[in-house]
C-alpha cells in the first residue's frame, strides 16, 4: 500500500489556521468521518491492507497466501504470528469496534465469544467443509489394541468440543476442563470405552498442534485413556510438521489433530503412506477469512 506525506508550509498565523481547517476537512472527506478508510471508502485502507494470521507453518496460512494470489489482492499482506496473538488483536479491535480481518477456523471458542462471520469464498480457495482426522503410527493396532480401538471409536461434535474450549478460555486448566467434560458426559465416554479392558500403565504418546480445538481434544483423550483405560499418556505440543513426522516415523503413537483434506494437505501427501488414518473424529469444520459482523464486507472479492 502506498503512503503519502503532506508538507505544510506555515506563512503566519492566518495562513496556518486556513491550512489547518482545510486539512481537517480533507481528512474527514467533508462529511465528518475520520480515518483512511473513510477517505477511500475501502476496507483495505481501514485495516492497512493486512490480514492477521497465525503461525507460518499452518495450512490456513498457505491457503490464505493462495487466496491473495487467486483474488489478485496484490496490495495485501498476510501477517504471521500465533493463534494467541491473532485472538488478542481480534479482541482489541472488537472492543474498539474497529475493522479487522483474520484467518479463522471452526471449531474455535472465538465464535462463541464474539459475533463473527466468514467472508464468502466464491473461488473455493479454502475448499468445502473439512474434517479433523485421527492418525496413528503403523503397528499401533498390534502393539496397543485397546488404545487403537478407543482412538478408532473417538468422534464428537464441534458443540461438545466448544464446551471444553470455552472453559479453557475462561481460565480453567485444560486438564481440569477435560475432566469436567468427561465427568458430565459419562454416556459419551462409556460409548467410546465399552468392553475395552484397561491396561496397566502402558505408555502412549499423543501429539497435537497448539490450537484451542486440538488442546481440547488431546487433553480429553489423555484424561480418558489414563482414568478409564490405564494408560500413561504423554501429550506433546508441536508444530504441524513435527506432529505428522512423529506419527509417520513411529516416534509418536497418535494424533487427533489432522485437518483434511485442505489444511494439512501437504503433510498428507508426504506422510500419508507412512501412517494409518482412522478417519474423522469431527466433521463439518471450516477455515477461511473472518471478520466481526459489524464489518461491512461480505466476500473475499470485496477486498479488491
Amino acid at each position: 500500500m502506498k503512503k503519502t506525506k503532506k508538507l505544510w508550509v506555515m506563512a503566519g498565523l492566518a495562513g496556518m489556521l486556513a491550512l489547518t481547517a482545510c486539512g481537517s476537512n480533507a481528512a474527514t472527506g467533508g462529511d465528518g468521518k475520520s480515518g483512511a478508510g473513510a477517505e477511500t471508502g475501502s476496507i483495505g485502507a481501514q485495516v492497512k491492507h493486512e490480514i492477521i494470521g497465525i503461525d507460518p507453518g499452518a495450512g490456513i496460512m498457505k491457503a490464505t497466501a493462495d487466496a491473495l494470489e487467486q483474488y489478485e489482492l496484490k496490495d495485501w499482506t498476510l501477517i504471521e504470528g500465533s493463534g494467541a496473538a491473532m485472538t488478542a488483536m481480534l479482541d482489541k479491535a472488537i472492543k474498539k469496534e474497529e475493522p479487522i480481518i483474520i484467518t479463522g477456523w471452526t471449531p474455535h471458542w472465538m465464535f462463541s465469544k464474539y459475533d463473527l462471520k466468514y467472508l464468502e469464498d466464491p473461488k473455493k480457495v479454502y475448499g468445502e467443509a473439512e474434517e479433523i482426522h485421527t492418525i496413528v503410527r503403523k503397528g499401533l493396532k498390534e502393539d496397543h489394541p485397546v488404545a487403537y480401538e478407543f482412538l478408532d471409536r473417538f468422534e464428537w461434535s464441534s458443540d461438545e468440543m466448544g464446551e471444553i474450549m470455552t472453559a479453557i478460555q475462561d481460565g480453567t486448566d485444560p486438564a481440569e476442563a477435560a475432566k469436567a467434560w468427561a465427568d458430565s458426559h459419562g454416556d459419551r465416554v462409556d460409548a467410546w470405552t465399552k468392553d475395552l479392558q484397561p491396561v496397566s500403565g502402558d505408555k502412549i504418546k499423543l501429539s497435537y498442534v497448539a490450537w484451542d480445538s486440538e488442546i481440547a481434544s488431546t487433553y480429553l483423550l489423555k484424561y480418558i485413556m489414563e482414568s478409564k483405560l490405564g494408560y500413561d499418556v504423554t501429550a506433546l505440543q508441536v508444530e504441524a510438521g513435527p506432529m505428522w513426522t512423529g506419527v509417520a516415523s513411529g516416534d509418536v503413537d497418535a494424533s487427533a489433530a489432522a485437518w483434511l483434506p485442505l489444511t494439512h494437505a501437504d503433510y498428507w501427501t508426504k506422510f500419508g503412506d507412512k501412517l494409518e488414518d482412522l478417519g474423522p473424529n469431527m466433521t463439518g469444520v471450516k477455515t477461511g477469512l473472518v471478520v466481526p459482523s459489524y464489518v461491512d464486507v461480505k466476500s473475499i472479492e470485496d477486498l479488491k
